[in-house]
């Protein structure tokens, strides 16, 4: 993890689709140019009591679905915390939580990587300034990276199939 300062800004995504609060299921492929996101979407039906649990696997159809694509990154995380301990990441006091998507402006992260990339030779610090650091925090992990943009699809069926879709768009 990554040490934070009072420059660093937590901003909501509200455009993102909400993953699952029970099992978002979340799937990370990339390779050196792209990362894709796959998770399953919230859908609490309107009349639901929470007296039940849905219970959602991988190959499950039908399911709501989103997929991120992050283009132009320059690096990731996935793992820890979860939602039980996400009061413990460096910027839940700013504003992040769990179960839901953020960009993190003035990112302490961000300038972390600019510093140790400066003692290459053809270092460019305005390359630095296109790049974002994003934050989705699900229920038993928290995906984090850094890169240029992101487009977001909508889709439904398994995240199983979901991945082979993934598999298409990458480079090889």
């Amino acid at each position: 993890m990554y040490p934070v300062d009072e420059r660093d800004k937590v901003v909501a995504l509200e455009s993102v689709s909400q993953s699952s609060v029970g099992a978002p299921l979340p799937i990370v492929l990339s390779d050196e140019h792209k990362i894709l996101l796959a998770y399953v979407v919230e859908d609490t039906a309107p009349d639901w009591d929470g007296s039940s649990v849905r219970v959602v696997d991988p190959s499950a159809s039908g399911e709501p679905l989103a997929l991120v694509e992050f283009s132009s990154y320059s690096s990731l995380m996935f793992g820890a915390p979860n939602d039980e301990a996400f009061a413990g990441h460096p910027l839940t006091n700013r504003g992040l939580h769990s179960y839901a998507a953020f960009q993190i402006e003035n990112s302490s992260w961000i300038r972390q990587l600019m510093q140790m990339n400066s003692v290459h030779h053809y270092h460019k610090p305005e390359r630095f300034e296109r790049l974002k650091h994003f934050v989705f925090a699900f229920h038993d992990s928290t995906f984090e990276c850094v890169a240029e943009r992101f487009t977001l699809s909508e889709h439904e069926g398994s995240l199983k199939s979901l991945l082979s879709v993934m598999q298409s768009r990458l480079q090889w």
